[in-house]
């Protein structure tokens, strides 16, 4: 480890401690915490069961960077250069249509075989996985309606989807020993103002209902419903409204989910958090960054992000809580989008660690509002910096900006080399 880094870190350690902060037993926590990076950012969500098909259910990739994943390995390998650069042991979050088979299969028909190569490489690695059913991108989803399309066939074979999906969670968790986090998200809703808002939400309860009949072992996996507030060609109204499955998560013990950009422009998640943590076993989170609205832009050190940590933190929160990312950007190195995102979340996580809660709570409790506001202050300039770099050297990835010279030469012999030899 460089000296300098170390020296800084010794340094800081000594200002936490003055106030009962034990920045080596922060770090030992902080190590325990598991983030589920999404596998989509590095091949703009085409997946590898159809290529060639247009992206819908209102998701939109915009950029022409050269490089993306284009087969399972590719994905893979850019996947493990990103781990190499990101502290910490995490996990990898699938959607169904990032099949590994030389065989022809639909949806409806997905089994954990389809998955095994992921499967032995998440072993390999040490990573857990955590999977989505995909009902968008589908002849059958066209229209904009999956489980609560009003023909009961389309709507069997997205019920059918969803269980193959919750089996191959199943399965993900007994082979890794993790549990996986099986994310039920539908893009259905009317692009204007429909007649009748109840029947389509009522087809999507007994859909769920049906869907999720199934008992699972928890231990290998838990299942979540996810909400949005509108979408492209569902602007006026989205069957699977955040009350909707806020309602739903609560009466059948299912974790929401809870989308950084899913809500008003001016709406945020994280002071939802130590609401529905009082009546639920578990939140999954799909921490992302809006502009304007669900633009999905990489994560970045802002004042949301902050404030989602700070409500685990604060509360408690981060053994009953799953946190996932959800963004894509094709206008840079994907493969930097990752670490740039992941690494700043785990960073926002050690910034409210290295936070002296009891004191802020204490303060706060006996109406002292001048010390609440002036240590909450004064802690930002802290040196968490410090910390966060002798971390990254204790983890053994790059310390600061120094990962950025590891992705230049990835992108040089690795990303910019892809398709050359079919021109």
């Amino acid at each position: 480890m460089d000296n300098q880094v170390k020296q800084a870190y010794e340094a800081a350690k000594l200002l936490y401690a003055q106030h009962g902060i034990d920045t080596d037993e922060v770090l030992e926590k902080l190590a325990e915490i598991k983030v589920s990076v999404h596998c989509w950012q590095g091949d703009d969500v085409k997946g590898f069961l159809n290529q060639d098909g247009e992206l819908t259910g209102g998701i939109s990739v915009t950029g022409q960077y050269p490089g993306a994943a284009t087969t399972p390995a590719e994905l893979r390998a850019d996947l493990e250069q990103a781990f190499s650069l990101i502290p910490g042991k995490h996990k990898v979050n699938l959607h169904a249509i990032y099949t590994d088979t030389d065989e022809k299969v639909e949806l409806d028909q997905i089994e954990p075989k389809h998955y095994e190569k992921w499967v032995q490489w998440a072993k390999a690695q040490g990573l857990g996985l955590d999977f989505n059913p995909t009902c968008f991108s589908h002849e059958k989803s066209s229209d904009g309606f999956t489980l609560s399309h009003p023909d009961p066939e389309i709507r069997k074979f997205w019920i059918d989807h969803c269980k193959a999906s919750r089996r191959i969670g199943a399965y993900f968790g007994e082979q890794l020993g993790q549990t996986c986090v099986t994310n039920v998200w539908v893009p259905d809703g009317f692009k204007d103002n429909p007649v009748d808002r109840m029947t389509p939400r009522k087809r999507l309860k007994d859909s769920l209902d049906e869907v999720f009949a199934e008992k699972l072992d928890p231990k290998h996996s838990l299942d979540a419903v996810e909400s949005k507030l509108f979408g492209l060609g569902s602007e006026a109204y989205v069957v699977g409204s955040h009350e909707f499955y806020m309602g739903y998560g609560l009466q059948n013990d299912t974790l929401i989910c809870l989308d950084a950009g899913h809500f008003h422009p001016t709406e945020v998640i994280s002071n939802k958090l130590s609401s529905l943590a009082l009546f639920t076993s578990g939140i999954l989170l799909h921490v992302s960054r809006p502009m304007r609205w669900d633009s999905d832009h990489v994560v970045i050190m802002d004042d949301e992000l902050l404030e989602i940590a700070r409500e685990l933190v604060r509360h408690d929160l981060l053994s009953t809580t799953h946190v996932g990312l959800d963004f894509f950007d094709a206008s840079i190195n994907r493969v930097a989008a990752w670490v740039v995102g992941t690494r700043n979340t785990i960073k926002a996580l050690l910034r409210a660690m290295l936070e002296p809660v009891d004191a802020l709570k204490a303060a706060e409790l006996q109406g002292d509002y001048t010390v609440r506001l002036a240590l909450t202050e004064e802690f930002k300039s802290y040196p968490f910096g410090a910390i966060w770099d002798y971390y990254c050297a204790q983890q053994g990835v790059p310390v600061r900006e120094k990962w950025i010279s590891e992705i230049k030469t990835y992108e040089e012999d690795v990303l910019l080399q892809r398709g050359k030899s079919l021109v």
